[in-house]
Formats: structure tokens, sequence, C-alpha cells
């Protein structure tokens, strides 16, 4: 298991909380607990060691592609390809949105 933190810059804010995923389902869950703050801090728990660099490497192309939300993203990964990982998370921005 590696354990993988990342902060980047929040361009809007949200407020709530969402689920995505089941962390028994066999690929990942994804919790975001929006807050008024000007990051995004992302704590990942994953069973694919040395990972760091597909994790960075999905974050940053989320920045490209939407305005991220302030609020902390927690992640717990058992083996989700980077297809399914942005499914999730892009699910739990979605439904925040709406609360």
């Amino acid at each position: 298991m590696e354990h993988i933190t990342l902060t980047v810059p929040a361009s809007r804010t949200l407020s709530g909380k969402a689920l995505a995923g089941v962390v028994g389902s066999g690929d990942m869950e994804v919790l975001f607990t929006a807050d008024q703050g000007q990051t995004l801090t992302i704590d990942i728990t994953t069973s694919v060691d040395n990972s760091r660099s597909r994790w960075e490497a999905l974050i940053n192309r989320l920045q490209t592609v939407s305005s991220l939300p302030a609020g902390k993203l927690t992640i717990h990964d058992f083996g989700a390809t980077p297809g399914v990982a942005r499914i999730r998370i892009e699910q739990v921005f979605e439904e925040v949105s709406y609360a």
C-alpha cells in the first residue's frame, strides 16, 4: 500500500460532501468534502506501489479540463484504471455541486 498526498490550487468553491464508488467493489472509492479555502488537498491510499506520477498526471489533466473545487478529496484505490479514477472524481464534484 502506498499513501500519496497532493495539494493543488482550487479555482472554485462548493459546499457539502459527496461519495462515489464503493471501497469493496474492487476498484475505488472517492470522498469529497468542500471547504472555503483556496486549495484542494488530495489524500490517496492505493494498492499500486510507485503510482505517484500516474496520480499527478491525472490531477494535472483534470486541472486543464475543469476548475477544481476547494476542499479535501480522499481516494481509496484498489487498482482502478485512470479512466475509472477520473470518472469517480468527476462524479463527486458533480454531486456536491448540486448539494
